[in-house]
């Protein structure tokens, strides 16, 4: 399915442009941001390969991933979200928004969206999260969302030369529409 696009109450989700570099950069080249994602602070130089990527991959088909730039209402790019497919009728779900943006209720205005696009739209199953054992405001955005905690996967992030733990939480259709 391409392109999509997703109004919350919030934030609209949209696909990727190659222009979303710059604005984008402020995002995954934070490191106060990147601390809690699967992957450690880009450049430039990386934020054009990512942004660039998420752009060809979106026109595959089928899609193997729905990565999404998540815009406030001024249109400005504050964060992003991704549905990585991964299995049958199931998908890994990702999210961040830019730190000056952080407490506003994006984060889960955009998982929200996502979640409700996975079981409305791709008819997945089941959508889990991956998270920081230290990120309480990611948990709390999963807790609101009705997902449950399933456990904790040692060593599963090597972010900063380190490893690091991630809490495994997710939520199922009928649990979601209920």
């Amino acid at each position: 399915m391409y392109p999509v696009t997703l109004t919350g109450r919030d934030v609209t989700l949209r696909e990727f442009r190659t222009d979303d570099v710059a604005a984008s950069l402020a995002i995954v080249g934070d490191d106060q941001v990147t601390q809690w994602l699967a992957f450690d602070r880009h450049d430039q130089a990386a934020t054009r390969a990512m942004i660039d990527g998420v752009v060809k991959r979106a026109q595959d088909d089928p899609r193997t991933e729905y990565y999404l730039a998540a815009t406030a209402p001024d249109d400005e790019l504050i964060g992003f979200a991704r549905l990585g497919l991964s299995g049958v009728k199931a998908a890994k779900l990702g999210y961040a928004i830019r730190a000056d943006r952080w407490g506003k209720g994006y984060a889960t205005d955009v998982a929200r969206q996502m979640v409700t696009f996975a079981f409305e739209q791709l008819g997945l199953h089941r959508v889990s999260a991956a998270i920081g054992p230290g990120n309480a405001a990611s948990i709390a955005v999963v807790h609101k969302l009705g997902m449950r905690y399933e456990g904790r996967l040692r060593d599963h992030v090597l972010t900063k030369g380190t490893w690091r733990d991630s809490l495994l939480y997710s939520v199922l259709v009928q649990e979601w529409t209920a």
